[in-house]
């Protein structure tokens, strides 16, 4: 079982997943996207970082990568795919999942921790979780305003494809709580397929104990099933 973690140019959290996933026991490797994916790839993750510098906009020229057309495929044939905050912005910008990312209600980049809410406990990347269960993780990112039109949004919400929100300690969805000004507090969300998922905040920097906190440890277990 590998995980690839594919690297583009400007990626600065491949290592950071490559490490994360490891001390879970999840074996996983670095994926230069030029390269394609290994023929043992069981699992993908797109990191965070700033691929192609943000140009265009977040994601942008990453999602036409001719790498994106074999994670498509294979996420189409079931296999995990994870995108974690540019990974976010790749794959909401290759039609993994639904919406956009887009820049932060406060115009700045911002990095610190959040707490985040469980709304669907039924899917690999929450199954360690109960519904209603707050974990906290970081963000860093600039471009992390979840946005949507109502009616998608309605059918995410019916088809229970919203994995976590935005909430405080108690798990209570507020304005304050949103760092970004996401729609409905929308920290992450699901493909068609639950074994596809994307996110703003950092799980694989909450995942190593003696780097801070491990909340993000079972959302990365996911790639186990």
């Amino acid at each position: 079982m590998t995980v690839a973690v594919i690297q583009f140019g400007g990626s600065n959290c491949d290592r950071d997943a490559v490490r994360a996933l490891n001390y879970l026991g999840i074996d996983a490797e670095r994926v230069w996207h030029e390269d394609g994916l290994p023929e043992d790839t069981t699992g993908i993750m797109l990191p965070g970082g700033f691929s192609y510098g943000d140009y265009l906009r977040a994601g942008a020229m990453a999602a036409r990568s001719p790498i994106m057309a074999e994670v498509r495929e294979a996420a189409d044939d079931g296999v995990p795919v994870l995108g974690v905050c540019n990974g976010a912005q790749v794959g909401s910008e290759s039609g993994l999942t639904a919406g956009a990312f887009t820049t932060n209600k406060s115009a700045r980049f911002q990095c610190e921790h959040v707490h985040l809410r469980v709304e669907n406990a039924d899917t690999p990347w929450t199954e360690e979780f109960d519904e209603g269960d707050v974990i906290e993780v970081p963000i860093a990112h600039g471009e992390g305003r979840f946005e949507i039109t109502d009616e998608r949004y309605d059918e995410l919400e019916a088809n229970d494809q919203i994995l976590f929100r935005y909430c405080d300690a108690d798990g209570n969805l507020t304005d304050e709580a949103n760092p970004n000004g996401s729609t409905g507090n929308v920290a992450g969300i699901l493909g068609d397929d639950d074994s596809v998922a994307v996110l703003m905040p950092h799980p694989e920097r909450a995942t190593l104990p003696d780097v801070g906190g491990t909340d993000g440890a079972d959302v990365l277990t996911g790639f186990r099933v």
